[in-house]
């Protein structure tokens, strides 16, 4: 255990628990716009949101580095801002992982929206609350087991990145090394006692996320 690096480790968890926040924070507004509104362009919104369930990880990282690299799209603007790539650095791998991990977000808060009795809703604007009242105060608390499925799903889906943050990040020690490279490393080395730590480690924690899920939507569910 002595040769074991720990800090893919915290990096891991560093970049999955801003992942997760940022996903939050965006995908409250956009879970509620895609479920209450019927606009031809919601399907079409709907379509790109979930295209990283479907493109291979490495497709989805090669385009992402076009765009984030200093004569890129995206990526330009920021050098001009920020005096550095985002690629290869820890801010890339971050925008990286929220547009990877955005669809373990909006499915479960669309759906937590659809689920919310309609006559809530309209009992709260008869009452003369706003719709931002009624969001917060009527929706977001009946919809907190699917909440928290976005929360978790999200965070057990960015710690288990591979493809899209080496494409994006590389595998730069203590800037983009997480654990499935350090393990995809380990392997190559035919290091497999540290292979095997890194991957124990890795599946415990993905292991006791999604069961914390579980036990809290059963008890939600009773309540």
């Amino acid at each position: 255990m002595s040769d074991i690096d720990w800090l893919p480790f915290w990096l891991t968890l560093k970049l999955s628990f801003i992942t997760t926040i940022i996903l939050l924070f965006i995908g409250i507004p956009l879970s509620y716009y895609l479920s209450y509104t019927k606009h031809r362009i919601s399907a079409l919104l709907e379509a790109v949101i979930a295209l990283p369930l479907v493109l291979p990880p490495t497709v989805l990282g090669f385009y992402l580095l076009l765009v984030f690299n200093k004569h890129g799209l995206v990526g330009s603007i920021w050098y001009r801002i920020f005096n550095k790539q985002l690629v290869f650095h820890f801010e890339g791998i971050v925008i990286a992982s929220v547009i990877y991990s955005l669809p373990m977000m909006i499915h479960p808060l669309t759906a937590g929206f659809k689920s919310v009795p309609k006559n809530f809703i309209e009992a709260s604007w008869t009452l003369g609350k706003s719709k931002l009242e009624t969001l917060l105060r009527i929706i977001l608390p009946n919809m907190k087991a699917s909440i928290l499925t976005g929360i978790v799903l999200s965070f057990a889906h960015t710690v288990g990145e591979f493809g899209v943050v080496l494409m994006v990040g590389g595998n730069i020690q203590g800037e983009t090394r997480v654990v499935s490279i350090a393990i995809y490393d380990a392997v190559e080395a035919v290091n497999y006692s540290t292979a095997h730590v890194y991957a124990f480690v890795l599946f415990s924690l993905s292991f006791l996320t999604l069961l914390t899920l579980y036990i809290l939507n059963r008890r939600w569910s009773h309540l």
